[in-house]
């Protein structure tokens, strides 16, 4: 049974900046480990300049393993820390971006289909398995979730936080964009399903 999060318990959330991949349209997910490109890092380094002004500060900076959001985190907290303390860096491979196996390098529009219909990818996760995997890796950062923290991931890793928050729609970030979830009471019964 999942726990219900404090009322008015938020999860600031950026997506990883851009690989080469992204830049061109293709899969790209948890299972290949890609860089940032020059484009990526700018867009870091931009998430971390908007993010001096927040009120209250970004204490913590949580991440997947994968390096895209590993230096997408420490670009941001470097920003971060060159107008105060900078944030506490922890690592959680759990939120790394669904395994896409076979579709890997893929062409997005050729396995948008697929991926919409709930198929598993070839060699890959399949969706409910991914859902339970982030429903997880919240709980282990609960405890930090009582002081503003921000978590870099990736595109799927949103999509599984907007279906959990019940935002309307398939949730769909591009490379270096903000946004906020609000983790309460729709939160809390949709990750019972998750793990029930």
């Amino acid at each position: 049974m999942f726990e219900p999060f404090p009322r008015g318990t938020v999860l600031h959330f950026v997506r990883h900046g851009a690989t080469a991949a992204n830049l061109v349209g293709l899969r790209c997910g948890g299972d290949l480990d890609l860089p940032l490109t020059d484009i990526g890092r700018r867009q870091a380094h931009s998430v971390g300049q908007a993010l001096r002004a927040a009120n209250p500060p970004i204490v913590r900076i949580v991440t997947s393993n994968l390096q895209r959001t590993r230096d997408t985190a420490a670009i941001i907290a470097l920003e971060l820390g060159a107008a105060a303390a900078p944030p506490e860096l922890v690592i959680e491979p759990g939120f790394a971006e669904r395994h896409l196996g076979d579709w890997n390098l893929a062409p997005t529009a050729d396995t948008e289909i697929a991926l919409r219909s709930g198929l598993a990818p070839p060699g890959g996760e399949a969706a409910d398995v991914f859902h339970a995997r982030i429903v997880a890796a919240l709980e282990r950062i609960r405890p930090l979730l009582a002081q503003p923290l921000l978590l870099v991931g990736s595109k799927g890793v949103a999509r599984v936080l907007g279906e959990l928050s019940g935002l309307p729609g398939r949730l769909a970030l591009d490379n270096g964009v903000l946004c906020r979830f609000e983790l309460g009471p729709r939160f809390e019964e949709l990750a019972d399903l998750e793990t029930s």
